[in-house]
């Protein structure tokens, strides 16, 4: 599945792409700057959450309350090796049943689930993004 959209969209793809979704574990690929974070933050909203969502660069992982859910937002960028993610207990969180967002996923891949859904972020020119689903 695809969507293209530009920034002042993004609420809108928000809530279309999490119908469509079929497990809870999200890895978000694309480039620095690419808007994985923006997006996060708008999936965050469409989930009913009102926090302050920030990217977690440094804390590894922030945590956010839905109107059903605890959202989990994973930032592994920063880190050296995979065992600073099993430090924090990132496989708990991913077994947790609750929505778990992750950003740089390819640094702890020996830790994923064997399900879980690609959100991947293509710059298409300054102002457009498209995503690309894969369950």
């Amino acid at each position: 599945m695809e969507f293209t959209y530009t920034l002042a969209d993004i609420d809108t793809i928000a809530k279309k792409l999490l119908p469509h979704l079929h497990c809870k574990v999200l890895i978000f690929k694309g480039g620095m700057g690419f808007g994985k974070t923006t997006l996060i933050k708008a999936l965050v909203r469409a989930l009913g959450s009102t926090d302050n969502v920030s990217s977690p660069t440094f804390s590894l992982v922030n945590s956010y309350e839905g109107t059903n859910d605890k959202i989990y937002h994973f930032d592994f960028y920063r880190i050296k090796n995979e065992e600073e993610a099993f430090d924090i207990g990132f496989e708990e969180y991913l077994y947790s049943g609750d929505w778990c967002f992750i950003e740089w996923a390819e640094k702890v891949e020996k830790y994923l689930p064997d399900t879980y859904t690609t959100v991947e972020l293509i710059q298409i020119d300054k102002n457009h993004r498209k995503l690309v689903v894969s369950n």
